[in-house]
């Protein structure tokens, strides 16, 4: 396909996430006219509703607080944790190259500034090459009023905390520890301040994902270039070659034809919310709609998601690889569709997971991946699995936030549940089960009551010995980054006190974690190994450098972000477009307005 171009550039980025922003900051950066488009009406993609960690070792931030990770080393742990599904290629062009991006976007404008704060391990910090101090690198908090008219189009979390209420990350952690120290309760006073300024001088402070992808905007805008929302890409545009030379999109009510001379980078994220394509690839989701009801999303990925850019480069020959897999989160799913993460309640010190046989059956606090591949392996065994159980008991409720519930004295018109009971809005969803004995409770969750009593009574022995013989829960220093501090395992204590409670957990996602084929470059792929010339791949719409693991928190932005440096750079080292890739005669660049709407 060839023909005149409504518009031309030379590098054209599809999709506005981190991968996609730093892609456009590389390719500016190397002098070429550059031009983003994004399909829906807001910026951001799913870095925008991410924890905002970017996982670079060695990054500028790590440097300069007196901390380099050998290179060499995180290489080895990246080759262990992803068992031989990923090139040392792609691996090895990740770890030499984050470090080299994130200090390109801190060169690149004041508004990227990053920090690094240690402590959250890496996700297999016992490895060699995992780190306890962990690689995950942050953005300061930001007033969203710095975007101006530009705030409007920021894509919003899924879940809009009260005003005033932001968690930098380390204030997450130490807000789970509110009944077990000062700091804590510190953290809950700062909240409290926050919605104080926020009211009285209309702060509108963002810290996470929606600082980074505010940041990246602003970075953009500060180089001028154009970003253009509500233009969704329907196709590919290649020549007689079978090279990419540009791409059709929808704008304002019509289809134009958008050239690029040098390359089309595809950051359009995976298929999160196309449920035709889940259901083809990811079958263990059968299960959870049996559970949640046919029809329901049950993925935390951006909504506009829906495999666009897969669907268009398999039409131009490329190879697909990992479409079984996602970047799986135990999750709860309320009555009205709502998921809510199972992170801190499975590193609780007085709690156990069961499956429909009322046992055991990993390190409850493990990697949120590990434990959903259980779920899934153990479905597939013939044991049901999804859902599984998270059996607790009062004292537990009392002391560690749990669901959301926040365990302090009740507070009428608090955003979140407060109070000593058990909200009965749970208890009517049939999500969370109670009784006053654990067999009891068996009964309730469909359970066999001896197993269940007698998983009850072995994990107490255990959490009485202060070591889990079973699972090794605790032996990793990730396991204990949402633990007890105060006990002397954080993440072991026996269940003393009835009632008993049992909160369902399903299988949720952030998001698809397979797609394109792609090389240590970026360029997308052919099923015999071949690039396809003009076209590259990176974030969640390729196949994850991570394979089917996770190194440590910001294991999906750091990639996404890195291999959109790569792409920019490659791009900005090929020869000159050839005569096929020019504009038609007599037509002249252009290089439009920057608009998000």
């Amino acid at each position: 396909m060839n023909g005149e171009f409504d518009h031309t550039v030379d590098v054209l980025v599809v999709g506005s996430g981190g991968g996609g922003m730093t892609a456009a900051l590389t390719a500016a950066a190397a002098g070429l006219d550059t031009l983003i488009i994004e399909k829906s009406a807001h910026f951001g993609g799913s870095t925008a509703l991410s924890g905002g960690g970017i996982w670079a070792p060695g990054a500028p931030a790590q440097r300069r607080a007196g901390y380099t990770p050998d290179p060499d080393e995180v290489f080895g742990y990246l080759q262990q944790i992803t068992a031989g599904l990923v090139s040392d290629a792609r691996l090895r062009a990740y770890v030499d190259a984050a470090p080299q991006m994130m200090d390109f976007l801190e060169k690149s404008s004041p508004w990227l500034e990053f920090v690094w704060k240690p402590g959250y391990a890496d996700y297999y910090p016992e490895l060699p090459g995992g780190s306890e101090l962990g690689s995950t690198i942050n953005v300061p908090a930001i007033d969203l009023r710095e975007l101006g008219d530009d705030e409007a189009a920021l894509l919003a979390p899924l879940a809009l905390a009260p005003r005033g209420i932001w968690f930098a990350p380390k204030d997450l952690r130490l807000f789970y520890q509110v009944r077990q120290n000062w700091r804590g309760k510190a953290v809950l006073v700062k909240l409290l301040y926050r919605m104080f300024r926020a009211r009285v001088f209309g702060d509108r402070m963002a810290a996470i994902g929606q600082s980074l992808a505010a940041r990246m905007r602003l970075a953009l805008r500060e180089h001028n270039i154009p970003l253009w929302c509500d233009t969704p890409m329907t196709e590919l545009i290649t020549d007689g070659d079978g090279a990419v030379i540009g791409v059709a999109v929808e704008r304002d009510g019509a289809t134009e034809r958008i050239g690029a001379r040098r390359g089309v980078i595809l950051a359009s994220g995976g298929f999160d919310h196309d449920m035709a394509l889940r259901r083809q690839h990811l079958p263990a989701l059968d299960r959870v709609s049996q559970i949640a009801g046919e029809g329901r999303d049950w993925s935390f990925g951006n909504p506009a998601a829906t495999g666009d850019g897969i669907r268009a480069a398999e039409k131009v020959g490329a190879a697909t690889e990992l479409m079984d897999e996602a970047w799986w989160f135990p999750a709860m799913c309320w009555p009205d569709g709502r998921l809510q993460f199972m992170l801190n309640e499975r590193m609780m010190p007085s709690q156990f997971i069961v499956n429909g046989a009322g046992q055991r059956f990993i390190n409850e606090a493990a990697p949120y991946m590990d434990f959903a591949h259980a779920m899934i392996e153990g479905q597939a065994g013939g044991v049901t699995h999804i859902p599984c159980w998270l059996i607790t008991d009062q004292r537990s409720f009392h002391r560690y936030v749990v669901g959301g519930h926040l365990p302090i004295p009740k507070i009428p018109f608090a955003p979140v549940p407060t109070g000593a009971k058990v909200p009965q809005a749970w208890l009517d969803s049939g999500i969370v089960k109670t009784a006053g004995s654990i067999e009891a409770l068996a009964s309730q969750i469909g359970v066999p009551p001896a197993a269940l009593a007698r998983t009850a009574d072995r994990f107490n022995e255990l959490a009485r010995n202060g070591h889990d013989d079973d699972f090794n829960r605790g032996d990793s220093a990730y396991d204990n980054y949402y633990g007890d501090p105060t006990l002397p395992n954080p993440n072991l204590y026996p269940l003393t006190k009835a009632p008993y409670y049992a909160f369902q957990i399903i299988l949720g996602d952030l998001g698809t974690s397979g797609g394109l084929c792609t090389d240590e470059k970026a360029r997308v792929l052919r099923a015999d190994g071949s690039a396809i010339d003009g076209l590259y791949a990176v974030g969640n719409v390729s196949a994850a450098v991570m394979g089917r693991s996770y190194a440590g928190a910001g294991a999906t932005i750091g990639p996404a972000m890195t291999f959109g440096y790569l792409a920019a750079r490659d791009i900005a080292a090929r020869d000159k477009p050839t005569s096929h890739q020019q504009l038609p005669a007599g037509a002249q660049p252009s290089a439009e307005s920057d608009q998000t709407s």
